[in-house]
Order: C-alpha cells, then structure tokens, then sequence
C-alpha cells in the first residue's frame, strides 16, 4: 500500500513497506526527484536504515553472552509500518518491535517516521522511543536516491557536488565494508566535486558533518537541483554504484555507521551506538529540497 501527500508545490508517495518515501514530484515541473528503484542498479528508493547502519563484522553481533544475526542496514525497511497519523501534507507511520524482531533485535521499541511537505521541501523526521525496561542500543539512518541527471537531456557528469558551509570535512575511509578509523583523512568539502564515477571507485564517500550542513546537487546547465540539509548529524554516505552506468546518487544521514575494521562485534563496544535510557525519546529530522 501507498499514501501520497501533497502541498501546492509537490506530490509525494511513501509505501507503508519499510515507510519508505518513493516518489517525489515537482507540480510545476512534472520533475521526479527520487530514483525509481530499477533493480537492474539498486532496487530501493529511499530506505531507513534501523537498528543498524551499514554491515556488520560477519553480519552479526553479541549482547549479553548471545549472538544475534543481521543483515545489512537492519530490518526496518522490509517490515510494514502502521499509519498513524495522516493530513493532507503530512504522513506518520510506526513499527513496533515484535517477537518476530526479538528474535534478532533483543530490544523493545516503536520506530516512528513522519513526512511533512513545507513548501518546496520535504521533512523527514525519526522517532525511537525506548519501550522496554533496559537500555536501548541502535543505529539510524537515511538512504535517499536521487535522480541524477534530474533531466533527461542533461548527464550524469553535467551535475557537480556541493557543501555548505565551505569548509574541509573529516572523512573516513573504508577497507571493503568497514570503517578504517586508523586512516581517516581531512576531505576537502570547501571545494565543490564534479560529479564523476571514479568517485565511488571504493564505495561511499563518508564525512563527519557536525553542525548546519547542506549538501547539493547541481548543474551549471539548468535551474533544477536536490540538496538535503540538516542539524549536527554525526555522518553523511555519499554513494552511486561504481562499474555500471546507475543514474543516481544517494545522499544518506547517519545516526551510526558500519562496524570498524577489528570490531569485536560486541553491540555495547560498537562504534557511534546510540543509547536510549527506558521510556526515552530520540528525535531527529532531515530535509530534503528540490527545485
């Protein structure tokens, strides 16, 4: 099933499978923003990452003396969410955890996505709220793919990346599908990139992005362009796959990352985990804009 929200400026559709946003249009233009999900690149549009994000060390993990099995970016974005609340240009879904999640996820917790179109911006919003008697340990992200070129007569290569503010960036490397802390290096986000594959050539572009930042692409040869903005999250993904022709890009806020190269792959030693106290309330929002 899907909802669609709308405002003056934009139409958007989320799927209550994974409370994912998988269309986003332009009323003016007719333009669509988020990449379609063509399996034959990635067949996802703009998935929540929950509890985890990235991979695991062997994909799994232990807590308290047992050992628990994980895929990849968690399992939120393959389970069905209850709407919750619904108006015209706004959309709140929810996923509890179940004796179906326990089995892999010892925790109890209701996850709470809302969508909220504001002019020609569209806000996503995450709530975790601790449900159970114990601390809560995860990880949250945002995975949103956006069609680049934006138009069909334009290329891949006729868009350039941008951050704001213009200033050098901590970023952190990966070895395969691990975060290698040891060589961290100082990305140089003052400048814009043009947008080429050989960037993705080992995965993702991986920044520390405390405080205001945006991050944007554009072209020199038209007026349209897609940013997403937010406050002090601690890691943004940049990443297009590398070795195929994929026209998009993905644009992903992170609450958590992957495990660490040598990572024990104890839940409580992990890496950026976040921790919820019983009965507490993490919110956070993104934005993303388009024109």
């Amino acid at each position: 099933m899907t909802v669609i929200i709308e405002n003056d400026q934009l139409i958007a559709t989320i799927a209550e499978e994974g409370a994912e946003l998988i269309s986003l249009k332009s009323k003016e233009s007719g333009l669509e923003y988020i990449w379609q999900g063509d399996p034959e690149f990635w067949g996802r549009h703009a998935p929540v990452l929950f509890p985890f994000v990235g991979r695991l060390k062997e994909g799994r993990y232990s807590y308290q003396g047992k050992t628990y099995p994980m895929g990849q970016h968690g399992f939120a974005r393959d389970q069905v969410f209850e709407v919750i609340e619904k108006g015209d240009e706004m959309i709140s879904l929810s996923l509890k955890s179940s004796e179906t999640t326990r089995k892999i996820y010892p925790f109890d917790f209701e996850l709470v996505l809302t969508y909220k179109l504001e002019e020609s911006a569209i806000i996503v919003g995450y709530q975790v709220i601790n449900s159970g008697k114990e601390e809560l340990l995860f990880s949250i992200g945002g995975h949103p793919a956006f069609n680049i070129p934006i138009e069909d007569q334009l290329s891949f290569t006729d868009y350039y990346l941008s951050f704001e503010p213009k200033v050098d960036r901590i970023q952190l490397p990966l070895e395969g599908p691990f975060v290698d802390l040891e060589h961290k290096t100082l990305g140089q986000t003052s400048v814009d990139y043009d947008l080429k594959r050989s960037l993705f050539e080992k995965d993702a572009l991986i920044y520390e992005t405390p405080g205001k930042t945006e991050i944007s692409f554009k072209s020199d040869k038209s007026k349209h362009s897609v940013s997403l903005s937010y406050d002090d999250i601690p890691f943004v993904g940049i990443w297009s796959p590398y070795g195929v022709e994929a026209p998009f890009v993905c644009i992903e806020p992170w609450w958590g990352i992957a495990d660490k190269v040598g990572s024990t792959g104890e839940l409580i030693k992990k890496f950026a985990i976040n921790r919820l106290a019983p009965e507490g309330l993490f919110k956070t929002n993104y934005a993303i804009h388009v024109k």
